[in-house]
């Protein structure tokens, strides 16, 4: 669920007047990450990359109580609870998106990943969930990128997350993530912990 809260009520209330109006509020940052344990168990247990990838973030982003505040249409909204968001390739060529609601257990996350993307894929059909705080992904996995830097529309403000394929070396496998973020929701310290949390997931906290 969500609703509106005054933002001088929240550590955010500063953040708010400076950020709100700006033409451009969003940061990035970016961070390589080593993503070797991942990859180990994506073969051997068969799991899909970015699902683990998915699962990780959620899981960092949960812990971070600024993810559960947004600005949205001029308003700061508190929710209560957090997907991620995957963009799919559906079977006529066209992309779609899917909420995945964020579940702490592992087997119901996996489980709805794969039911949600094949439902959009299958069905070419856009699955969103309002009434989580949705943390946005999107991967190029034809190339490897340095970095990514999403357009700022003025509609979303959700925080976002994008990387490439990942680069395997001798001794370990590593990843070049960008995460863009609304100032309003969170400053660099904040980001910066989520950025490390996230790297605590991916080893297997």
């Amino acid at each position: 669920m969500k609703k509106e809260v005054d933002p001088k009520s929240t550590n955010r209330a500063m953040a708010f007047e400076l950020w709100m109006q700006s033409p451009m509020p969003m940061v990035t940052l970016v961070k390589t990450f080593d993503v070797s344990r991942l990859v180990r168990i994506s073969r051997r247990r068969k799991l899909k990359f970015n699902m683990l990838m998915c699962w990780c973030i959620a899981r960092a982003a949960s812990s971070i109580q600024e993810f559960y505040l947004l600005p949205v249409d001029g308003k700061l909204m508190q929710y209560d609870s957090l997907a991620v968001d995957v963009i799919v390739q559906n079977k006529n060529g066209g992309l779609n998106y899917c909420d995945i609601p964020f579940d702490n257990d592992f087997a119901q996350f996996r489980d709805a990943y794969d039911n949600m993307t094949a439902k959009a894929v299958a069905e070419c059909t856009d699955l969103s969930d309002d009434d989580r705080v949705v943390v946005g992904t999107s991967v190029v996995i034809a190339t490897e990128l340095d970095t990514i830097v999403n357009q700022w529309s003025g509609r979303f403000a959700n925080p976002f997350l994008a990387w490439g394929k990942y680069r395997r070396g001798f001794f370990k496998t590593t990843l070049p993530i960008s995460f863009q973020f609304h100032h309003t929701q969170m400053d660099g310290g904040e980001a910066a912990q989520f950025l490390n949390a996230l790297q605590k997931e991916i080893d297997g906290g």
